[in-house]
């Protein structure tokens, strides 16, 4: 039914190039959209979006959400925008917090006032776990939050109090996703601010000795990205009143500890390479900015929005390690 009533229409995906972006390029013009992508690939990748630019459905817009108006054209005769596209990293912004700070907040802003301008009918961005700051309440809910602990952090939270002021000062239709630890298909385990898992991999496959931040005891709610593109799609299409212009957590509402979350990737890697049973981690300091456990409730998702995720994290890693291992042979 959904795919039904959607065909024609038109939906932005700022940040289409990155990890989570071109997934939800990839599925929506399956799903037949009128799918557009902006991006400046800065954090993004032309590699990720390449098959899609033979797809008469598809148009990449090449810009920056700093240029208000970029951030007009690309709005302009759009349905839907999923605004994914932000300079991403605690540590990224600890090293430079202005940059963070434009992308993050300026150029949200941009987005809003532009998508305001068009009259998208809906607002989707992607919110973040960070929010919870120092809290230390388990698991995390949504209406109680801590103080941020980092400069990315805080232009996540001020996006969620934008988004509610343009909701309630203009009449949008906004929906926030704070997203967790995601993980999967095209996460990028290169550069500085490479993630834990895609990092893991590519150390585990080049026979080199992952560092764990602390005693491996600190625990994520990781999400395999499959989950976070039918949580856009739920938010899209959501029909209930009383689920507009409000922010959910986009998890799975389980724990992994660092160790266990390296043990199951060495389990996972070892029928490619059986040389990696005999890599063990080090264990390094505490990174700054981080918190020692993260979990969601995703109660306030499967009641408002209808939420069950899809995958859970060990079919997920799975089939992330797999897709590693053949996208390393084809680089090969």
């Amino acid at each position: 039914m959904m795919s039904q009533r959607i065909q024609t229409k038109n939906v932005l995906i700022t940040g289409g190039a990155g990890f989570i972006g071109s997934n939800l390029c990839e599925y929506f013009l399956q799903k037949g959209y009128q799918v557009s992508c902006l991006d400046n690939f800065s954090t993004g990748y032309r590699h990720n979006i390449e098959p899609f630019l033979i797809n008469p459905n598809f148009k990449l817009i090449e810009g920056d959400i700093r240029d208000f108006e970029t951030c007009k054209k690309a709005c302009d005769g759009q349905d839907y925008v999923l605004h994914q596209a932000a300079l991403g990293s605690v540590p990224r912004s600890i090293n430079d917090p202005i940059t963070t700070n434009e992308v993050n907040i300026s150029g949200f802003l941009n987005m809003l006032v532009a998508a305001r301008d068009a009259k998208v009918k809906r607002f989707i961005y992607a919110a973040s776990s960070s929010t919870y700051g120092d809290s230390e309440n388990l698991p995390k809910v949504e209406e109680i939050i801590g103080s941020p602990l980092s400069p990315y952090a805080i232009t996540k939270y001020v996006n969620e109090l934008y988004a509610d002021i343009f909701a309630k000062t203009y009449g949008m239709e906004c929906i926030g996703l704070r997203y967790f630890n995601v993980f999967g298909k095209r996460q990028d385990p290169n550069g500085a601010y490479a993630a834990v898992i895609p990092l893991f991999v590519k150390q585990l496959l080049n026979h080199e000795t992952p560092i764990l931040n602390g005693d491996g005891s600190s625990s994520r709610d990781y999400i395999h990205v499959d989950n976070v593109v039918y949580m856009n799609e739920l938010a899209m299409f959501t029909s209930k009143q009383e689920a507009l212009n409000q922010v959910y957590n986009t998890a799975v509402g389980e724990y992994t500890t660092l160790l266990s979350l390296f043990n199951q990737l060495k389990d996972g890697l070892l029928k490619y390479d059986p040389e990696i049973a005999n890599i063990t981690p080090r264990f390094g300091p505490e990174r700054l900015g981080d918190i020692p456990h993260s979990l969601a409730s995703i109660e306030k998702a499967k009641r408002l929005l209808g939420y069950t995720p899809k995958r859970d994290v060990k079919t997920g890693l799975n089939e992330t390690i797999k897709w590693y291992w053949e996208s390393l042979n084809l680089e090969g």
